[in-house]
């Protein structure tokens, strides 16, 4: 099954790195939940996260959260496919 997720991405100045919130996994994992030193870095990471999180859910019998509709307009996120078995 797939599903649609949406991150918020945006640049830390304090940390000189990227953070990435996950809204949809707020309930599950500590936000924001990964970074990056680059933009492709922490989409990277946020994409291992949000499979461990559904991997989670899975082995613990928990429905995962269910994709927010996002808003195209929103500066610094993006959304993507994962694959969940």
């Amino acid at each position: 099954m797939n599903y649609r997720y949406s991150l918020i991405v945006p640049w830390s100045d304090e940390g000189q790195l990227y953070l990435v919130t996950l809204p949809e996994f707020s309930e599950i994992a500590m936000q924001p939940c990964t970074y990056g030193k680059t933009y492709e870095e922490s989409i990277a990471n946020a994409q291992e996260a949000i499979a461990g999180d559904l991997e989670y859910c899975q082995k613990e019998g928990i429905a995962p959260p269910q994709p927010t509709p996002v808003n195209v307009s929103t500066a610094n996120s993006v959304n993507f496919l994962v694959a969940a078995n």
